[in-house]
Parts: C-alpha cells; structure tokens; sequence
C-alpha cells in the first residue's frame, strides 16, 4: 500500500476567510465544492490543507485525510484491526472512494482514494 498525500482537514465557519489567509503563504484553491475546499502549494501538490464546514454524507467532519492507491486493501486492514469505523467504504458522487476511521486519539481520519 502507498500513501499519495496527507492532509489536516479544518473544520470552518469561515471558507473565503481562510482561502484569504492561507493565500498570504503561498496556497491556492484546487477545489471548492461550497461546502468544502482544498488549497494546494502550486510547486508542490502534495501540500494541502482542506477546510470544511459540514460532511455531505458522513456524520461528521475529519480531522485528517489520507490518499492511498488502494482504499479497499487498507479498508479491509483497518477492519481486521477492529478499529471503528465512523462511516462506511462507499464511492461517493464527486468521484472518491472513501471511508472514516477513529484513531486510538479519536481523531476521525478519512481515508481517499480515486478509482
């Protein structure tokens, strides 16, 4: 299994605010589906940060994100480990296969990847 990129996912009120602020160090938008938004360094793709102010199909918002090149292997790894899941493998309509798993932090980590 490979890891493409992590992300702090933030939890936010206040989206053009943050586009704004982040913008000062260099971010820029790489997506913006209004309820939530991704900056990205335009010299290094890998460097991101995602804001969010509400999950459109989970029940809550994560704490971080994950990209790797086989969501379903690392979902049935992370099922075997017995940790929980928050919410289920599934595709969703803007075009990721995801899931969330709580870490023994309780952090919510949403796992990504693009069939």
């Amino acid at each position: 299994m490979s890891i493409r990129r992590a992300m702090p996912d933030i939890r936010s009120d206040s989206m053009e605010e943050s586009r704004d602020f982040y913008g000062l160090l260099g971010f820029e938008e790489v997506m913006n589906l209004g309820w939530v938004m991704t900056l990205g360094s335009p010299s290094n793709p890998t460097a991101q940060v995602t804001f969010m102010s509400h999950d459109l199909t989970a029940p809550v918002v994560p704490d971080m994100s994950v990209e790797v090149d086989d969501v379903d292997a690392v979902y049935a790894t992370v099922c075997e480990s017995g940790a929980e899941i928050v919410h289920s493998l599934r595709n969703e309509e803007w075009g990721v296969r995801r899931f969330f798993v709580r870490d023994p932090n309780g952090r919510v980590v949403n796992v990504l990847g693009h069939p």
